[in-house]
C-alpha cells in the first residue's frame, strides 16, 4: 500500500508530496502555491482520489472509498 500522494492543484499547476491518512479521508487541501483550497471532485471520497497520483489507502486496500 502506498502512503504518499503527490498532489497537483488544477489552479496553479503546483505539486506536493503528501503523506496520506490511512483511517480518515481528507476531505479539504490548502494548496502550498496559491492558496487555493481543494475539495473532492463529485464522486470522490477524498482530496487524493481526486488530484493525487495514488487513491486514498480505504480505497487502495478494499476498493471503495471512505465516504
Amino acid at each position: 500500500m502506498e502512503l504518499v500522494s503527490i498532489l497537483t492543484c488544477p489552479e496553479c499547476g503546483h505539486q506536493s508530496a503528501e503523506a496520506m491518512p490511512t483511517d480518515a479521508c481528507q476531505y479539504f487541501y490548502d494548496c502550498n502555491g496559491c492558496g487555493t483550497r481543494l475539495r473532492p471532485k463529485t464522486g470522490d471520497c477524498c482530496v487524493f482520489c481526486s488530484y493525487g497520483t495514488v487513491p486514498c489507502p480505504p480505497k487502495q486496500g478494499e476498493g471503495s472509498c471512505c465516504a
